[in-house]
């Protein structure tokens, strides 16, 4: 029986975000390639800031000589943080389940500039009752590592939780440890397979 529900954060419950923000930095004259490669494609962002190993500042100032900008890792961030907005559909749908007694959980690839900055705007943490970011475990989706904290944190068994990522590669190490998985293909096709699941929203 399912007990908890993991809500993806980029992408669906803040749906448009990180392309926002590449745009804002194309604004100020930067190259998409260059913007995106930086941002999303960096081994500086993937496998040193999203793990934990760069701090806020060690990253937004490599950014921002990356990308000759005259800009402060506060300013940056700041225009990073101003990109992002809820969908409102998710987050009804988020309420409702928890509402019916499910748990909500995150799990997510993230850094921590941008959960501490979308915290202070959106509070959307008050919406969950568990999460676990990439950067507080060293690991990202899809190891086992994540996976393993974000059930010792729900507190219910694997195979009792449901998680689903637009990127079907990101899937197996919650797969192995036995939680159930599918991929995310939008909000709709979500609440169907929440349905097949056994859970109205």
């Amino acid at each position: 029986m399912i007990q908890a529900i993991t809500f993806d954060l980029d992408g669906v419950y803040f749906p448009d975000g990180k392309a926002k923000f590449v745009k804002a930095i194309e604004a100020r004259g930067v190259a998409h390639d260059e913007a995106k490669r930086v941002f999303a494609d960096s081994d500086e962002m993937n496998k040193q800031y999203k793990l934990g190993k760069m701090s806020d500042e060690a990253f937004w100032g490599w950014a921002a000589r990356e990308w000759k900008l005259g800009l402060s890792q506060r300013e940056i961030v700041e225009i990073l943080i101003d990109s992002y907005s809820i969908d409102s559909d998710v987050e009804g749908a988020l309420k409702s389940v928890r509402q019916q007694g499910y748990k909500t959980l995150i799990c997510s690839n993230n850094f921590p500039a941008r959960v501490n900055g979308l915290q202070q705007r959106f509070h959307f943490l008050d919406n969950f009752d568990a999460a676990v970011f990439s950067y507080e475990v060293g690991a990202a989706k899809p190891s086992e590592i994540i996976f393993k904290e974000l059930i010792r944190r729900a507190g219910v068994p694997a195979e009792s939780i449901v998680f689903a990522d637009d990127n079907a590669e990101k899937l197996s190490g919650a797969e192995v440890l036995g939680i159930v998985t599918f991929v995310y293909e939008g909000f709709d096709k979500f609440l169907v397979r929440l349905k097949e699941l056994g859970i109205s929203v």
